[in-house]
């Protein structure tokens, strides 16, 4: 049995649920969000909370079972309270700076990189007004998933090098150093 999919999703105040054949549509005061429900489960709405019903024991729909809870349940966490990531720009001379809808990079390359802002996401170059600092940068929506593909995206610039420790690396993220040549005899 599903622990994850039996488990049902509480409604936070402001957020409706609407199901129909295309799937589940979750609307909040952050935005809207909408995710299919596969093949072989229900979805209900009662009373304030949403449970996911499965048809059969058969091993690929229980599989189902846990990750549509799971869709469904980032889906009103994204619509209620949003998503963030968050990203250190280390190395000398690196910073950030939003211009319009893109956000340009300047990260020790022969140019500028320019990263322009995907539908239903936002980038945040310094969010904290009186920092000023140019090296931290929010990756801020509703849809967990784009979140996490835009802040990766971003990483993917300039990854972090583990020998002199220098790129963009998420806030929290553990880099082990490694140890250059060594001078040989």
């Amino acid at each position: 049995m599903s622990r994850v999919g039996k488990k049902p999703i509480t409604l936070p105040k402001g957020v409706e649920v609407k199901v129909d054949a295309a799937g589940v549509h979750v609307k909040g005061p952050k935005g809207t969000v909408s995710t299919p429900v596969l093949e072989g489960i229900t979805v209900a709405v009662k009373d304030g909370r949403v449970d996911l019903v499965r048809a059969s024991e058969e091993k690929r729909i229980r599989a189902f079972h846990g990750l549509n809870r799971a869709l469904v349940a980032n889906a009103v966490l994204g619509v209620a309270e949003g998503y963030k990531r968050s990203i250190d720009l280390v190395g000398i001379g690196y910073k950030a700076e939003k211009k319009g809808s893109e956000v340009i990079f300047t990260c020790g390359y022969s140019h500028t990189v320019r990263f322009p802002e995907p539908d239903g996401v936002t980038i945040d170059v310094a969010p904290d007004a009186k920092a000023k600092d140019v090296t931290h940068i929010v990756v801020t929506g509703v849809d967990k998933q784009k979140v996490g593909e835009t802040a990766t995206r971003i990483r993917g610039i300039k990854p972090p090098d583990p020998y002199k420790l220098k790129g963009f690396r998420f806030v929290g993220e553990v880099l082990k150093k490694k140890a250059g040549k060594a001078a040989g005899k």
